[in-house]
Formats: structure tokens, sequence, C-alpha cells
């Protein structure tokens, strides 16, 4: 039981550590405004100018938080000729990572606390 646990601990440590940086792109409240419109977007990709105006921001703060949430595998682009449009992406994203690592968190957790 304790090698399961152990086993258990490193997959949390190595969890934490590819989703390191995403958890800080979600974790400032602009670009969790900026996920928002994204998700009430029909996930097929909106520009820079919508979301700075439905998220009422600046063009350039919104290009910012957006390369962030990009970088960090949060967010995905497409081009359709001169035009950028983001949006959420299963595929290729970190969001499984996340949701794997929670998870993991949360069934070690219920484990620790079934044996007390």
């Amino acid at each position: 039981m304790a090698k399961e646990c152990d086993e258990n601990l490193l997959e949390i440590v190595h969890g934490f550590q590819k989703c390191r940086n995403a958890f800080t792109a979600i974790g400032d409240e602009t670009r969790q405004l900026i996920l928002l419109v994204l998700l009430e977007s029909d996930l097929s990709g909106i520009r820079v100018g919508e979301i700075a105006e439905k998220a009422h921001l600046t063009r350039p703060s919104v290009s910012h938080h957006l390369q962030i949430l990009k970088e960090s595998g949060i967010v995905a682009m497409r081009k359709e000729g001169t035009k950028n449009y983001y949006y959420l992406s299963v595929d290729g994203t970190q969001w499984k990572e996340i949701a794997d690592l929670i998870n993991l968190i949360y069934a070690s957790i219920r484990h620790i606390s079934s044996q007390l």
C-alpha cells in the first residue's frame, strides 16, 4: 500500500510540473475573464477585437493574455487568411492533463481518508 502511495505522489509531482504553466495562466483574473468569453462563444473561434469588446479590455491587453494562454496550451488559434481565431480546444491542450491531475489528487485524498 505504501508503494502505491509513493507512486501516486510521484505522479502528482510530475503532474504539477507538467501543468505548472497552465495553472499560472489560468490563475490570472483577466485570463479567467477571457476564458469565460471563449466559453460563451460557439467554440469555433473568436477574434481579438470581439474578445476585447465582450471583456471590456483593450486589444493589446487581450493579445498579451491570449499569447500566455496559447503558450501554456490552454487556448488554440487558427488562421483564416489574415484573421486569427482563438478557441478552447480539447485536442493538443493541457485541459486533460489538468483534469487527470485533479482526479488523481482527489482519488489520493479519498484513499487516505478511507484509511482513517
